[in-house]
């Protein structure tokens, strides 16, 4: 499916070390040709200092000292107050294949659904991530090591997974079956929304992956599914100039009826009131 989001690539001036790179705010919105767009990469910001609002798949979240923000490859995002927060936090910016594929830190990397912003104050987990966080850019600034870089980064990523969720639920509960479900789920969530061919493609009855999912959401699979499809539905109505019918077949809908039916269900607006509303 092509993507006609505008999207910032990982592409630095002057890659020291390639996948990576540590860079204030202020010189990363230079780079950036569109206030909306896509990323191809991951992007983990600490707060230190100053304050600024960042808003993330229609979520905006206040940026603080204390607030980590973790934006995901495929996450749209935008500045609502540009330039607030500039220089004002530690930005590592990573591709999905920089950090070692054998690590613990997999699930993370490949968790569409772990949540975004997290405000952690003056908490010990702020000081113990500022601190990783420091070790890292003192490396980085110093050509350092590409192996050292990823250990240290695997290392802030799995503390990063210790702390709490906002909304209480533990991803680790769904265990292999959730996180390869969502990885087939990103893969295909365009073509085909029947729980039964996932659980095909996968090897799992549905009744496996409905026990997963509600697991590590509280939801069944199928709500999984669902809210997955009609994510994409917003970003695409909010973001690009695509017509409703168009959007329908990029997403498996052979009618646009049924699209529409569909998008009301789980937003509880029309696609046409949804679309009004985010471009005001």
């Amino acid at each position: 499916m092509g993507d006609t989001i505008p999207r910032l690539d990982f592409n630095p001036p002057r890659q020291r070390v390639p996948g990576f790179e540590i860079v204030d705010l202020a010189v990363l919105d230079r780079r950036r040709r569109h206030t909306v767009h896509r990323v191809d990469f991951h992007t983990l910001t600490l707060f230190t200092e100053g304050s600024g609002e960042h808003a993330v798949d229609f979520v905006t979240y206040p940026c603080r000292p204390g607030t980590l923000l973790w934006v995901r490859p495929g996450q749209v995002q935008r500045h609502t107050r540009p330039g607030t927060a500039d220089g004002n936090g530690i930005h590592v910016l990573f591709t999905p294949t920089f950090p070692p594929p054998f690590s613990s830190a997999a699930r993370l990397l490949g968790g569409t659904d772990e949540p975004t912003c997290r405000q952690l104050g003056a908490s010990p987990q702020y000081a113990v991530l500022a601190t990783l966080l420091s070790q890292l850019r003192a490396e980085y600034e110093q050509a350092g090591s590409a192996e050292i870089l990823q250990h240290l980064l695997v290392t802030v990523l799995l503390h990063v997974d210790r702390l709490p969720r906002p909304d209480g639920s533990d991803p680790h509960a769904g265990g292999e079956v959730y996180a390869r479900f969502r990885a087939e789920l990103e893969r295909s969530y365009a073509r085909t929304r029947r729980a039964a061919d996932y659980a095909h493609r996968l090897g799992y009855t549905v009744k496996t992956l409905t026990r997963a999912c509600t697991a590590a959401t509280g939801r069944p699979v199928k709500h999984v599914i669902d809210t997955r499809v009609a994510l994409e539905a917003q970003r695409l109505l909010a973001h690009t100039d695509e017509p409703a019918a168009t959007i329908a077949h990029r997403l498996g809908f052979p009618e646009p009826t049924n699209f529409g039916k569909f998008f009301t269900r789980h937003t509880g607006v029309t696609p046409g009131a949804f679309r009004e509303a985010h471009r005001g």
